[in-house]
């Protein structure tokens, strides 16, 4: 079951294993989710449009650090 993490007032979703960003997050969050090569970092925009960084992190509290700054300054 994802969990959110509430950080001036932006949602970060931790998705679990198998659940989807679509599913869990909605215009403005951000989730984080674990895969193969790492943990992904990704935005969601106004329109419900999802990006993320190039490349995953390696471990989940880098990817929350990541989430949490992009919280604190807006690059949402």
């Amino acid at each position: 079951m994802a969990s959110i993490i509430l950080h001036r007032n932006v949602r970060i979703v931790v998705l679990d294993a198998g659940e989807t960003v679509g599913a869990h997050c909605g215009p403005g969050d951000i989730a984080i989710s674990a895969a193969e090569d790492g943990w992904w970092t990704s935005f969601i925009d106004a329109e419900g449009a999802i990006d993320s960084y190039d490349v995953p992190y390696r471990t989940y509290n880098e990817a929350l650090w990541a989430a949490k700054a992009a919280a604190e300054y807006g690059v949402l």
